[in-house]
């Protein structure tokens, strides 16, 4: 029975879907003369809409491989956003672009048939609901979500959402989504960590009673009007990103959502962070980041000190209390400790030799393979995180720290993920917590007091304690101060900072694309089942994740230069993509019959340790790699030189169990 389990589970996991491993270039679509930066399928699948930097738009028949219609769209720069109009028979579509203006066509007379200049900056995205016929909605970097109505008015939109508000006057949205299921709530992206849900309907509720109100008119310094009523807005964020933004400011390293999309059930909110990863949040079961959380003194009695516990319905493993880190009081519930079935101890073995040979990413997507098929096996998470703590690519030290909460919330007595946790809170620049934690480990674990690892840990806390001691000042109010940026233009209002320490985290994230430099960088769900993740790269590449482990199971050559769309097909297993080349091009399963395919990338580890060192290059070296020059000098183990490097440590901390 356990062999068969395992025959099962390589099936199902080991060895990706056929029609991922055989997926394959079909054919290059001819037709613009400029960088295709706009995909779109019409609900059927039948039709495919593209725009380009030559101010056409074109309708394609895919699957013969036809072009069927072109029309300059009276636009006077590159068209970043085409979308057909629902419930019009195909007949209408919508186009925006940069030179702010919002155009609406009718495709069989090849006529613009509305102009929109309501935007005063680049427009880069448009949004359509089935639910909302003759409705639309645009995002511009003026920092502004605008409606139209064609109904109402074809002369003039409304805003929606004004960003502007709530962030300064140098905030700019750069894509917009709304939900297929629930047409009711729009995810924006804009430039910064946070994406926002918002909810349509109560909007618009909310400024109809604002307008029905006797005392509307009537303000005082009191009773100060809100743009969006309380709960119409909710934001996620990456939980380590508010706190790198002061460093990756420093470094001109720039974060901006470039796309948002909801998977096709409408409960997953899937993000392409520019100038980091791509990542998944979960609507449904929603987590706070932990490292919104504040020091506050540990209890170091014999205790058990961890458990599982939730505030208003968010579980992540430790207490939420506002003002504090805390490991939990009195006697936690240990699960007991399973042993794992034959078929994932080999995979376990496996991913710890990979880590023995520093292969840190094998060993992480073995490990999460098996943490797949056993959520519930504390050292699986322990060891997970001691492979990210090795490999320290942008996130890894935040996905650790995730690990070792779960592996402690699951066996309070795992001693290295214990002492993990507190060089992980070290990494991620949270001294003091660092401290507490360290602290904590001392007194439950007394014979590692005087380790190796712990006093080299001590060392390098008190260091950075010393080093910062002289601007402890400015470190007070703690999170706020994190998310809270500079100076007058990009001031934060008080109700955005609420917003903000309220966002929830992801669930999970994508590795090996670069996103740095293009605004309009896609990533989608792909496969009968959404299954799969597939996003765009810098490096002319298109990356295919796995969803639920997010490994990495496919590379394939999209463009000469950069891939920044991926439209998948409704309802088959076909992919169109486009980027800086001058083409649209179809991607599908090929018959076993075909060649070896040459796009194929098969050097899938070695293409994303180049890509994390792309994103982590000064923009001059970022350059000078676009124009081919090779840059010597930058880090090539770690592949990523934003995290702290580890000091020397012992064993408690490096040998996966």
């Amino acid at each position: 029975v356990q062999e068969r389990g395992a025959l099962g589970f390589e099936r199902h996991y080991h060895v990706t879907d056929p029609f991922i491993r055989r997926l394959g270039l079909e054919a290059e679509l001819q037709g613009h003369s400029g960088c295709v930066n706009c995909l779109e399928w019409n609900e059927k699948g039948d039709l495919l809409a593209s725009g380009s930097d030559d101010q056409h738009t074109i309708v394609w028949d895919p699957l013969h491989h036809k072009k069927l219609l072109s029309m300059h769209t009276g636009h006077t720069a590159n068209i970043f956003s085409v979308k057909f109009l629902p419930h019009s028979g195909d007949r209408i579509l919508i186009t925006g672009a940069a030179d702010s203006k919002v155009h609406v066509h009718d495709l069989t007379v090849k006529e613009t048939i509305h102009m929109f200049g309501d935007h005063t900056n680049r427009v880069k995205r448009i949004a359509t609901a089935p639910m909302w016929p003759n409705t639309f909605w645009s995002a511009a970097e003026d920092g502004l979500i605008r409606q139209y109505d064609l109904r109402e008015n074809s002369k003039r939109s409304d805003v929606l959402i004004d960003l502007t508000e709530y962030c300064g006057q140098l905030v700019e949205a750069k894509c917009l989504t709304v939900n297929p299921q629930d047409n009711n709530y729009l995810a924006v992206g804009a430039s910064g960590p946070f994406v926002r849900l918002y909810d349509i309907r109560m909007i618009h509720n909310h400024r109809k009673s604002m307008k029905q109100s006797p005392s509307a008119g009537v303000h005082t310094f009191c009773d100060r009007q809100k743009p969006l009523p309380d709960g119409a807005a909710q934001y996620y964020v990456a939980g380590h990103l508010p706190v790198k933004l002061p460093d990756y400011n420093n470094r001109l390293r720039v974060l901006v959502a470039t796309y948002v999309t909801f998977s096709p059930d409408g409960t997953e909110l899937l993000v392409n962070m520019g100038g980091e990863q791509v990542y998944l949040f979960d609507l449904t079961y929603k987590q706070r980041p932990y490292t919104f959380l504040l020091p506050k003194k540990c209890h170091t009695s014999g205790e058990v000190q961890n458990g599982k516990t939730s505030t208003n319905g968010v579980s992540n493993g430790i207490h939420l209390h506002s003002n504090g880190f805390r490991l939990s009081e009195g006697r936690a519930h240990v699960s007991p400790q399973v042993e794992l079935p034959p078929y994932l101890e080999r995979i376990k073995q496996q991913a710890n030799e990979a880590f023995a040979c520093q292969l840190w990413t094998q060993a992480i997507q073995l490990y999460s393979k098996a943490v797949q098929k056993a959520p519930n096996n504390a050292m699986l998470y322990g060891n997970r995180a001691a492979a990210y703590m090795k490999r320290k690519w942008d996130g890894d030290h935040y996905d650790a720290l995730r690990d070792c909460l779960k592996a402690i919330s699951l066996n309070p007595c795992h001693l290295k993920a214990h002492f993990r946790l507190a060089r992980c809170l070290f990494e991620l620049k949270y001294v003091a917590e660092a401290l507490e934690c360290l602290d904590d480990f001392k007194g439950k674990f007394p014979e590692q007091a005087h380790s190796s690892a712990c006093d080299a840990l001590d060392r390098d806390i008190n260091a950075a304690l010393f080093s910062k001691s002289d601007n402890a000042e400015d470190k007070k109010g703690g999170g706020p101060i994190r998310l809270r940026a500079t100076g007058r233009k990009d001031s934060i209002s008080e109700d955005e900072m609420v917003l903000r320490e309220r966002s929830y985290d992801y669930k999970f994230r994508y590795c090996g694309h670069c996103n740095t430099t293009t605004d309009i960088k896609e990533a989608n769900f792909f496969g009968s089942n959404a299954q799969y993740i597939v996003s765009g790269s810098d490096d002319g590449s298109f990356f295919i994740w796995e969803k639920e482990t997010t490994n990495l199971v496919r590379v394939l050559q999209g463009d000469e230069s950069i891939v920044n769309c991926l439209q998948p097909h409704p309802s088959y297993c076909f992919l169109a993509t486009s980027g800086i080349d001058p083409v649209v091009r179809l991607w599908n399963p090929r018959p076993e019959s075909e060649t070896l395919n040459g796009r194929v990338v098969v050097d899938m580890e070695g293409a994303s340790q180049a890509n994390q060192r792309r994103m982590n290059a000064d923009p001059l070296e970022v350059m000078l790699l676009n124009m081919g020059y090779r840059i010597t000098g930058l880090t090539s183990g770690g592949a990523g030189g934003s995290d702290d490097e580890d000091s020397s440590e012992g064993q408690v901390q490096c040998r996966p169990s």
